[in-house]
């Protein structure tokens, strides 16, 4: 049994970035469809990643900003002006994965012209004349639905509707020699020193970053829905490398403490700095897997994720979650580690009032990385970096006839092979914070516009390289590129033309009076702020 839809812009995608865009859309007064797999909305936001990754938050304003004005009125609301909890948003930009959720649905069912459909998976794609002209997607009982649109969006993380429409895409890492970029392909960079090591070849591969989960963690006893067991074939050998770490010192603190990174210095020199935790309103906390010890056993388990099947991917997906939660039972639990270290494990657990649904396990791979456009114009190392050891000291900022955003945040890729023998420093592929030489940098909407498929923008699996994509995976610019992708749908429809032919400037204008920040305005740095890694 099948059934159709019509609709002006139908968004795969509901994500940060696929949020933006729907609403960007209705209110410009066009009807929306947003579909997305999982039984929830809000990507990373709303499954984990309780921080907004922002280092200079005067540069990303528009639909972003009122997000986190909204958590800031969430917590205002509930805790006292002067309260612990309503300083630990941090103004809106840390917040419960639960609290995302609630603001996200808010702000999307004030939009009558936005239909959301989730539990909804894409199934095919048809392209006429190099035009996507209808999707099929299957409900959560497999009932096929064609979906018709005058335009698509595609804001998943993984690339898939761009794939399916036959747009050209890459997947993994380019050589250095491609775009002339230093820290292309295989590499081995020492986060603390800031230096390449010889053993970078700078060679391209499929190899992608590693895939974690983004935990929230609470230290509220009364909300904790503590490990009873450990995961299904649990087996503690993945995770012993941390025992060498520990030895030879890489769980001290960094050489720069630099606040808002997940430091916490009671864990530095104990195994819980596998962990990078940092705190959250009411008792919660945020974890991202710590990335710089030699044991951190993650990298190549998404292997086969992205041109996966959804078996495959669920599957990967699975492994990945049991190999985090078997890392939270090592740490809470393994007779090898001293007693301290696990008491101090033993302070986080599950929360119960967060992923209910989900036995408390939030829902969202991260996916640092998938399929990336081959668009109009491609991002690279080149146009977001200043290094005057290398010969690119570009004082100024490259600008675009067509910027539509303002990136900012430090290139930061996750290690992409595990231990290596030779391994003493680092992991292959791990780019930390290069907050050296990454500067704000404009955006052109080129970057979301294929190369030959009409009637298709792709906010998320932007057209970048793996470094570029390394700076702008980060929810806030996905959502400042997704309120874009909304505008220029709406448009394409208004002009009767397709999206890679709009008139820039009345989007440029509509972005603008929006709030969006389309300049660099480097006289506001000293307003900085210092935000997470991610």
């Amino acid at each position: 049994m099948s059934s159709t839809l019509q609709t002006d812009i139908a968004i795969l995608g509901g994500t940060p970035g696929g949020i933006a865009a729907a609403i960007a859309a209705a209110r410009l007064g066009r009807s929306v469809l947003l579909i997305e797999p999982q039984a929830h909305l809000g990507g990373m936001s709303t499954s984990g990643l309780g921080k907004s990754d922002v280092e200079r938050r005067h540069l990303i304003g528009g639909l972003f900003q009122e997000f986190t004005q909204r958590i800031h009125q969430y917590y205002l609301d509930r805790y006292a002006p002067e309260s612990e909890d309503l300083a630990l948003c941090q103004d809106g930009y840390y917040f419960e994965p639960s609290v995302a959720e609630t603001v996200f649905h808010d702000m999307l069912q004030a939009q009558l012209q936005i239909t959301v459909l989730t539990s909804h998976s894409l199934n095919s794609a048809t392209t006429r004349e190099n035009r996507l002209t209808t999707i099929d997607i299957l409900s959560p009982k497999q009932q096929r639905i064609t979906v018709h649109a005058q335009v698509f969006l595609d804001a998943t993380y993984e690339g898939d509707l761009l794939a399916a429409a036959g747009a050209d895409f890459r997947l993994g890492r380019e050589s250095r020699d491609e775009f002339d970029e230093p820290h292309a392909g295989q590499i081995y960079f020492d986060y603390q020193r800031q230096q390449f090591l010889a053993s970078s070849t700078g060679v391209g591969d499929d190899r992608l970053p590693a895939y974690t989960y983004r935990l929230c963690l609470t230290t509220d006893p009364a909300n904790a829905a503590p490990l009873t067991e450990p995961p299904p074939d649990y087996d503690r050998r993945p995770y012993v490398g941390y025992f060498d770490d520990l030895a030879t010192g890489r769980l001290a603190g960094p050489l720069q403490l630099k606040p808002g990174r997940g430091y916490e210095p009671a864990h530095f020199n104990t195994l819980v700095r596998a962990l990078s935790v940092t705190p959250l309103p009411n008792h919660k906390t945020d974890v991202n897997i710590n990335p710089r010890p030699l044991g951190f056993p993650f990298p190549e388990l998404n292997r086969g994720y992205i041109t996966g099947d959804t078996a495959t991917r669920t599957a990967i997906s699975t492994r990945i979650r049991n190999r985090t939660l078997g890392l939270l039972w090592f740490l809470q639990n393994d007779t090898q580690i001293p007693t301290q270290h696990r008491q101090i494990a033993r302070q986080y657990h599950l929360p119960q009032d967060e992923f209910a649904d989900n036995q408390h396990f939030p829902w969202q791979l991260y996916i640092r990385e998938g399929r990336r456009l081959q668009g109009e114009f491609t991002l690279t190392e080149r146009h977001i970096t200043h290094q005057p050891e290398q010969g690119i000291d570009q004082a100024e900022i490259e600008t675009f006839a067509d910027t539509i955003a303002i990136g900012e945040f430090p290139i930061d890729s996750f290690p992409c092979q595990p231990r290596q023998p030779g391994d003493t420093i680092v992991l292959e592929g791990y780019l930390g914070m290069l907050d050296q030489i990454t500067r704000p940098y404009e955006i052109p909407y080129r970057i979301m516009v294929p190369q030959t498929i009409d009637g298709l923008l792709v906010p998320v699996a932007a057209s970048t390289t793996h470094v570029a994509f390394s700076s702008i995976r980060m929810e806030p610019t996905w959502m400042a590129l997704g309120q874009a992708a909304g505008v220029a749908a709406h448009l394409a429809i208004a002009q009767q033309c397709a999206p890679r032919n709009i008139p820039i400037h009345e989007l440029q204008q509509q972005l603008a009076s929006e709030g969006q920040i389309l300049k660099h305005q480097p006289e506001l740095n000293h307003a900085s702020t210092r935000e997470p890694q991610s």
